[in-house]
């Protein structure tokens, strides 16, 4: 789907062929874009500058009307009826016979793939389309997305899909398309460039390049014609054309200075090795205080519609709680958790979450998490079921516990592959019924009332009471959710009942209540089955996979926390946490074993088919290790620790800057990407340099030495380089904010646990040691009778070893609680293990 921040009503404007001298940009208004909070709030909170007339954020051009193409006025949004006449697109044709076959047909990437047939006459990314501008000496046309983006089909079906407008793009570019996901590297240059120029982006990404790569203007998505005061497309292609032709110098210029200003102002580097003393208390509790003022009390989450999850907002409150209980503010830190936890709540309950199917939809259009864009991410998936998690293990409230479950159901049941593997994403467009001309959003997810009495009989009504199921439809709860009736007479189930209250009225036990309400949506997801499928992006990457064995991993421990006898229903499927701890490990030894070289300890970013050409990028490494930290952590073999310190010293040989502090998003061996960016904003996804800090935090924690100190030191100067970030935009970076704590805070609790692994004993023992939300905690665990195992800690952390030796008795499991390796008494017992590591502290008390 794409979004296009910044878009605001203004009047038409025209686009000028002439450029004047403005052309150039000035040095300071550049650094000015790219440093500005608007940059940063886009990505977390895309509602506060968004303004449309329909439910889909429109990826409109960024096109001024004066001193083109370097204004930053935006046009107005796409007329309804437009909206509403894009947001179908084809189907597959079931023919295998196509008019028009292009380079695209012999890559891998699912996006690549469905534009093979275009009469556009598509490079990949590459030299052969660099090089073939150059011997043309004519533009590129770069088009950036991805297979699951709605807008980018539109594009596809309204403009490459036309003879026409292939005409122009062959006649007069070289074309060619990029799978944002399988190179972020290249969109982030592109991505970054339109953003600073005109204020906003979004898929699909439309860029101008010279032969030599370097940005001439962009925008997103374009519409064919001229409409509504607006360039189309075909319009676009004659200006860039007559441009190049006639003031090619000034262009070329323009896109050189442009690159050269973004590479100053985003290679970052301090001037110290330290934050100033208070920064980062100053800074976490700045952004608890800024998330706190934008929270919506009426229907939860942070900011208004279209609803984000965030989870690093959710992290963020998290962590500030637990400070301000340590500190024995207990009432604000109830307060905090009251915020969060009615968030969780919200989001669950409402249409964002699939009900019948498990999992969570990309954002809500509405503020009531209503009516989703229908689109289902990997990266959502595991952060989401982790910030449940986190919920579960501070409230013991098996309402979150069951939404992590069934986010991971519904992972192992439609998202991983047959060596452990788990996939990207899946699309928001189906098709309504098989052989159906056209695809529409949400069209496997909405009912009609009718279907629902048909499927469900006698229980249809308390099931339609329940999720506010209406025979004109129910997305009626906000003017945004739909404006121009595309769901009239369709549902998108929501929770507005409470199960007790509806029980009682009904004179039932609540258990059955919630039986029924499970055995409705077994029935329901078996007709759903039947239904077409939304495509299945099967591409796999190495970051969200990283995200999501984390979640897996921690689940197998905090799940079985749950009281005994806990009783799950419908979409909930598996019940025994262990299987997660195996989904965890499968598809960490997928990516070992099909995207790791074990000779030059490289990853590759992502497999389909195969590894992509794409190296790793930080986020690759990041995120991939705190996964494997948290696999060890919560019962995994040293194996994965082991492998996590190895990835640790490639990411610094690749990634660090070791003069200017921070880590690069690209490890620089690739001359086509023109940017190298030290990325600090916690978005949708968390930015590698705050996942990095809190693995280094972590590493040294469970190494000693002089490794310890120089993960220390890597940290600490990695939090220098953004200390304007932290004193001035904080909510833009909120789990830097937490791993800036961290770092500073004066001890890290280490719980080690020591004795024979294949016993009950040590799993009710570890299950405990994870019992108790403590994120300035690590859990090590030491098997003394294993070889492998203690010449790890002897080289690494003697101390360790050395505990393991003194406490190891071949009949029970020793806990021992420490901070920097100074341990309290032994403990035998999961019980007394659990309630130290509960206790408040004292000043607390």
């Amino acid at each position: 789907m794409a979004i296009s921040p910044g878009l605001t009503n203004t009047s038409s404007f025209v686009l000028k062929p002439c450029l004047s001298s403005s052309f150039f940009l000035h040095n300071s208004m550049l650094k000015r874009l790219l440093l500005s909070p608007t940059l940063h709030r886009f990505f977390s909170h895309p509602s506060k500058f968004l303004s449309f007339p329909g439910r889909h954020p429109c990826a409109c051009a960024h096109f001024p009307s004066v001193s083109w193409p370097v204004s930053p006025i935006f046009p107005r949004p796409i007329h309804s009826l437009n909206v509403l006449a894009m947001a179908e697109r084809p189907s597959a044709p079931a023919s295998h016979s196509h008019k028009y076959t292009n380079r695209l047909a012999a890559e891998h990437s699912p996006y690549l793939l469905q534009h093979a047939h275009n009469p556009v006459d598509w490079y990949p990314w590459g030299e052969e389309a660099f090089a073939e501008a150059r011997r043309r000496d004519v533009p590129i046309f770069l088009s950036i997305g991805y297979s699951t983006c709605h807008w980018c089909h539109v594009m596809e079906v309204e403009s490459f899909e036309d003879e026409g407008v292939a005409k122009l793009l062959n006649d007069w570019f070289v074309s060619i398309k990029v799978d944002r996901e399988e190179r972020p590297d290249v969109d982030k240059v592109y991505m970054t460039y339109v953003q600073a120029l005109y204020g906003g982006g979004g898929w699909p990404l439309s860029v101008f390049l010279s032969p030599d790569l370097k940005p001439l203007m962009g925008g997103t998505y374009f519409p064919p014609d001229d409409n509504y005061g607006r360039p189309g497309f075909k319009t676009i292609l004659r200006k860039v054309k007559d441009a190049w032709d006639s003031k090619r110098d000034i262009l070329v210029k323009s896109g050189a200075f442009a690159i050269e200003q973004l590479t100053e102002a985003l290679s970052a580097s301090a001037s110290s090795n330290k934050v100033p003393d208070g920064l980062p208390q100053n800074a976490l509790r700045l952004c608890a205080e800024q998330l706190s003022s934008s929270y919506d009390s009426k229907f939860g989450g942070f900011g208004s519609a279209p609803k984000f999850p965030r989870p690093v907002e959710i992290k963020l409150m998290f962590y500030w709680s637990k400070k301000l209980e340590e500190a024995g503010k207990l009432r604000e830190a109830n307060e905090a958790l009251k915020k969060v936890f009615f968030s969780l709540q919200c989001m669950a309950r409402g249409g964002i979450h699939d009900h019948v199917g498990g999992g969570f939809h990309r954002y809500s259009v509405d503020e009531c998490w209503h009516v989703p864009h229908f689109e289902k991410m990997l990266y959502d998936q595991g952060q989401l079921a982790n910030v449940y998690l986190d919920a579960f293990s501070i409230s013991k409230d098996v309402f979150y516990s069951c939404v992590s479950r069934d986010i991971l159901d519904y992972l192992g049941r439609d998202m991983i592959g047959q060596e452990g593997e788990i996939f990207s994403a899946e699309d928001a467009d189906s098709a309504e019924y098989e052989g159906a001309s056209r695809k529409k959003e949400g069209a496997f997810y909405v009912w009609t009332s009718k279907e629902i009495d048909d499927i469900l009989g006698e229980h249809a009504t308390l099931f339609k009471d329940h999720y506010y199921v209406k025979p004109s439809g129910n997305c009626d709860l906000s003017r945004m959710s739909d404006p121009h009736h595309e769901f009239k007479e369709k549902n998108v189930l929501i929770e507005r009942q409470n199960p007790t209250e509806m029980a009682s009225k009904l004179g039932m036990p609540v258990e059955k209540y919630l039986d029924i309400l499970g055995e409705c949506k077994r029935k329901l997801f078996e007709v759903r089955s039947k239904r077409p499928r939304p495509h299945l992006d099967d591409k796999v990457i190495v970051s969200w996979n990283g995200l999501a064995l984390s979640s897996f991993a921690r689940a197998s421990k905090i799940l079985k926390d749950e009281d005994e006898g806990t009783k799950f229903n419908f979409p909930v499927v598996g019940c025994d946490p262990q299987e997660y701890m195996e989904v965890a490990e499968k598809a960490a030894t997928f990516i070992r074993r099909q995207l790791y070289n074990e000779q030059t300890r490289r990853l590759q970013h992502s497999f389909r088919n195969g590894p992509s050409k794409a190296p790793g990028f930080l986020d690759d490494y990041a995120f991939l290790i705190s996964g494997l930290l948290d696999l060890f952590e919560f019962g995994g073999g040293i194996k994965w620790l082991l492998w996590a310190t190895q990835l640790q010293e490639t990411q610094d040989e690749l990634f660090l800057d070791r003069e200017g502090g921070g880590y690069f998003n690209t490890p620089g061996e690739d001359p086509s990407v023109l940017l190298r960016v030290k990325e600090d904003h916690d978005g949708a996804e968390p930015s590698g340099n705050s996942v990095s800090t809190i693995n280094l935090v972590r590493l040294g924690s469970l190494v000693a030495g002089s490794r310890s100190d120089c993960y220390r030191e890597t940290a600490e100067h990695l939090l220098a380089v953004f200390e304007t970030r932290l004193k001035d935009m904080a909510m833009a970076v909120p789990l830097m904010c937490c791993a800036a704590d961290m770092v500073t805070a004066p001890h890290r609790k280490q719980v080690v646990l020591v004795g024979y692994k294949p016993s009950i004993e040590f799993e009710n023992m570890l299950v405990a040691a994870h019992a108790a939300h403590d994120p300035n905690k690590t859990v090590i665990h030491v098997d003394p009778s294993s070889e492998e195992e203690m010449e790890f800690w002897e080289e690494y952390n003697s101390n360790v070893a050395l505990m393991a030796k003194n406490n190891f008795a071949a009949d029970k499991v020793i806990a021992l609680v420490c901070q920097n390796f100074t341990c309290g008494a032994p403990i035998t017992d999961p019980g007394s293990l659990k309630a130290l590591l509960s206790q408040k502290t004292s000043s607390s008390a």
